[in-house]
């Protein structure tokens, strides 16, 4: 797999040799006992940069963005014990996210392992189910082809993040360098990128023939590149099709092409939802039927031929049952359907796709994003709104959240051209996610406007990267939706829970302006509506971090809403409909 071995050397010097042949550009990391030979080592390194966190998982969560906003693999280093099990949350949400990244761990000497040592955890038990795959190096003659190794289990394929566990004496010990990688495939990890031509033109004969089309993307098609989402465009657009994308795949369709219905799912728009229950044909790429997309499985799409194009062949049939599968790279297959399309001469059967769309577009005429007027409160999505006007003519404008109704009015209202430009956390959830995912994003494109959409209870997860932001000048804003309330929470306990709102709202919230201020930042904040211009031009005129504190009305829910567990067609699109019980909307048939 490698050159001839090179000179001997410990083994944290072949570890940090073996991430420069990687082509590693940063580290963010947390020093600790275990690791201190590593520390030893980026000391004498002039060609990789170290980020100084202030906690682990969000090493993890600013190495997601960094990976997510370049298509690299992420690094991150932490100590063992403690260091390790505090960046299982950042794992799992690469994991379930499907995020490249090597997560260097420390562990205690190999005659230590199983004795209780102090700081020692099993950390490739620990993180066995939150990793695409782990390693614990016990001879330093593995230490480089285990690195290399990782890095293509964790780019390869369906992305995930790979652990590697290393004992303090193997990174002491000395033994050769087994070189870079020849190129060459790895004899047993060798996923399958290329579709079945018998199934490629299936799906084409069913893409052809459909009466009521719809085209739904997903992350594995920012994951495979910025031509996976050209061809999904061209393939849009040489159809006529629509096409609606999920929270992880906005941006893979440019927001203002017509043929985009918005982002399907529980806060999906209605005609987005409606067109995939009545489709007749539906093409699903590079996404996995999660469960806030599909609703109730029986009702979901049940009258359509189902097209399934995903590199994880375990993600296929998984959930929901397709009718041609299509295991193989989004980019790769993506290609082959255009190519057959093109070739074949093919069209759309224009007075069925006609009607399809007059359909479509009556659903559309409900407009079911939209929002109250106030002349007193700021509502939130107003605020995202101009947010996104005051920033569309930017060159590059990088977005993260955190989670909760923010990240919802976020991914409405916010609108993305090209992909890799939005940073959340979709199927972990995680508080807490998207101030250290702002940072690796910064620290990626450090001329780019890098924004946090944050509610005011996530914020406060990982609020101690401010001083992370404060030490390597990174002009990080961090916008707050503050409703003073944990405000998804606070509309499930409304709609579900009979308004009994059991531990949901903050009674304790610091002053956001005084605390940036603690942190070397600049804060601000806009109470009314006639301040939220001033208050967001102000923050991106300033070229250091920023906490805008934007106080909204903390009644306003975010709709449309599916209600766990319902079919698409019982959406809730206001406050005037009770999740108790839906009913189905006027417009709402099968057709």
């Amino acid at each position: 797999m490698t050159t001839e071995p090179q000179e001997e050397m410990s083994g944290a010097a072949q570890l940090l040799r073996a991430l420069e042949d990687q082509g590693v550009e940063v580290i963010f990391g947390y020093p600790g006992g275990a690791v201190l030979p590593i520390y030893d080592e980026i000391f004498k390194n002039n060609r990789i940069r170290h980020i100084l966190v202030r906690h682990e998982q969000a090493a993890v969560h600013a190495a997601e963005g960094y990976a997510r906003s370049t298509g690299k693999t992420g690094v991150v280093l932490v100590t063992s014990g403690p260091g390790a099990t505090n960046a299982v949350t950042g794992l799992t949400d690469a994991l379930m996210d499907s995020i490249p990244i090597v997560c260097l761990t420390g562990q205690v000497p190999t005659h230590l392992i199983g004795n209780d040592a102090f700081q020692e955890a099993d950390t490739t038990g620990i993180t066995r189910p939150c990793t695409k795959h782990n390693y614990l190096v016990k001879d330093v003659r593995d230490m480089s082809r285990v690195v290399h190794e990782a890095f293509y289990v964790a780019s390869n394929g369906r992305p995930g993040p790979v652990v590697i566990d290393l004992p303090k004496d193997v990174l002491f010990a000395k033994g050769p360098y087994g070189g870079k990688p020849d190129g060459r495939l790895h004899k047993s990890y060798r996923p399958q990128v290329k579709g079945d031509s018998a199934a490629i033109d299936e799906a084409v004969r069913l893409l052809a023939g459909a009466k009521k089309p719809i085209i739904y993307g997903g992350g594995g098609i920012i994951n495979s590149g910025p031509h996976a989402s050209e061809l999904l465009t061209k393939l849009v657009r040489m159809t006529g099709y629509p096409c609606t994308l999920t929270l992880m795949g906005l941006g893979a369709l440019p927001a203002s092409d017509p043929h985009f219905l918005g982002m399907l799912g529980m806060h999906g728009t209605y005609e987005a939802n409606l067109a995939m229950y009545n489709a007749d044909v539906m093409l699903c790429v590079g996404a996995r039927f999660d469960d806030r997309v599909t609703g109730k499985l029986t009702e979901f799409s049940p009258n359509s031929k189902k097209i399934h194009i995903d590199i994880d062949p375990s993600s296929i049939n998984k959930n929901v049952r397709v009718d041609v599968p299509l295991v193989g790279d989004v980019g790769n297959v993506l290609e082959e359907i255009v190519g057959r399309w093109q070739k074949q001469k093919l069209s759309p059967d224009g007075k069925a796709l006609a009607a399809w769309w007059k359909q479509i577009d009556n659903w559309k005429s409900r407009d079911s994003l939209k929002f109250g007027p106030s002349e007193k409160t700021i509502k939130p999505q107003h605020a995202i709104r101009r947010l996104y006007e005051l920033t569309r003519e930017r060159d590059e404008v990088f977005i993260t959240t955190e989670v909760g109704q923010h990240q919802m009015w976020a991914a409405q209202h916010f609108h993305f051209e090209k992909p890799n430009r939005w940073m959340t956390s979709g199927g972990l959830g995680t508080m807490g996610y998207g101030l250290p995912a702002a940072m690796g994003v910064q620290i990626a494109h450090p001329g780019a406007l890098v924004v946090d959409i944050a509610g005011e209870a996530s914020i406060l997860m990982n609020i101690q990267e401010m001083s992370t932001l404060a030490q390597y000048n990174l002009p990080v804003k961090v916008f707050i939706l503050n409703n003073q309330w944990m405000g998804m929470v606070r509309q499930w306990q409304e709609l579900l829970h009979g308004g009994r709102y059991s531990e949901s709202y903050s009674e304790a919230l610091p002053d956001f302006v005084k605390l940036a201020e603690a942190f070397q930042a600049v804060g601000l904040r806009a109470e009314r509506p006639d301040q939220l211009d001033d208050v967001i031009k102000e923050m991106l005129a300033v070229d250091r971090p920023v906490i805008a504190d934007i106080c909204v009305d903390q009644k306003e829910n975010c709709f449309p809403m599916i209600p766990s567990g319902a079919a698409h067609y019982e959406m809730l699109l206001g406050p005037e409909d009770h999740a108790e019980q839906p009913t189905s909307e006027e417009g709402m048939v099968l057709v």
